[in-house]
């Protein structure tokens, strides 16, 4: 089941994504929210008639870095033993269509296409053969940075926690299995033109060992997100370029950059 958080007429909702040719999606209003029991209303509103928000507001995400080895090196950087854990706030995230807002700080800034994984349930200290069970689904995510910062800050907040640089949507798919999530499909364009193209499984550090990383440290909870890392090909962007991250089996990210104004 694809998941969306959206918007009409001043009224938040989640709704269940239903069809396939894009020009015909309709949102099948929830009841209730989607980490818990919940039904399906009847009532249907097409996608063209909402604003899609981010599908889920985390209380933190979770951003793992240097995990696919062609990255680390491009910017010659080592490839960690253990995953590289860092966080970036929930202020910094946006929804499908809405802006990125080019730092006043920066003059470098990058995109980094990335497969999210959603938090379904309170957790911690999760054995790795539990790892699918506190999984609510995944999403596509584009943890923007400032890499100017990045390269002369030691810390990472100011680089890839500013406002809208966690871009996540356009909904959580549901009905992949964990097997699957691990081997898909992460591209990247700008304009149109493709930038990076990778593969789920040519992670180092595997979904399981990064949530069984962090859940030694401390609780997760339902709505937390969990960014993987991203392939090579990142790159700067630029004011007026039109950014699109797509995962395959779940969908596109599509966002604007503007000035910061």
């Amino acid at each position: 089941m694809r998941i969306a958080r959206f918007s009409i007429d001043g009224n938040v909702a989640f709704g269940a994504v239903e069809g396939d040719r894009p020009d015909e999606l309709v949102l099948d209003i929830i009841k209730g929210i989607p980490f818990a029991d919940f039904e399906l209303s009847g009532t249907k509103v097409p996608l063209s008639k909402v604003r899609l928000l981010p599908p889920v507001l985390p209380n933190k995400v979770v951003a793992y870095g240097r995990n696919y080895a062609d990255h680390a090196k491009e910017l010659g950087n080592e490839v960690p033993d253990v995953p590289f854990a860092f966080f970036k706030p929930s202020t910094s995230v946006i929804g499908s269509g809405d802006e990125i807002q080019y730092p006043s700080f920066s003059a470098e800034v990058h995109h980094e296409a990335e497969l999210a994984v959603v938090i379904g349930r309170l957790c911690r200290e999760v054995p790795r053969e539990r790892v699918k069970d506190v999984i609510f689904g995944y999403t596509c995510a584009n943890d923007i940075t400032a890499r100017d910062v990045q390269k002369r800050e030691k810390q990472w907040a100011r680089a890839k926690g500013f406002d809208t640089s966690c871009p996540l949507g356009p909904w959580v798919e549901t009905g992949l299995d964990l097997d699957t999530a691990s081997d898909l499909t992460v591209q990247l364009t700008v304009n149109g033109e493709q930038r990076q193209l990778g593969r789920t499984s040519e992670m180092i550090h595997p979904i399981e060992d990064l949530i069984v990383n962090i859940s030694e440290a401390m609780t997760l909870l339902p709505g937390d997100v969990i960014l993987t890392g991203t392939p090579a090909g990142v790159g700067p962007l630029t004011v007026g370029d039109e950014v699109a991250v797509t995962i395959e089996g779940i969908g596109t990210l599509t966002n604007k950059v503007v000035k910061r104004g």
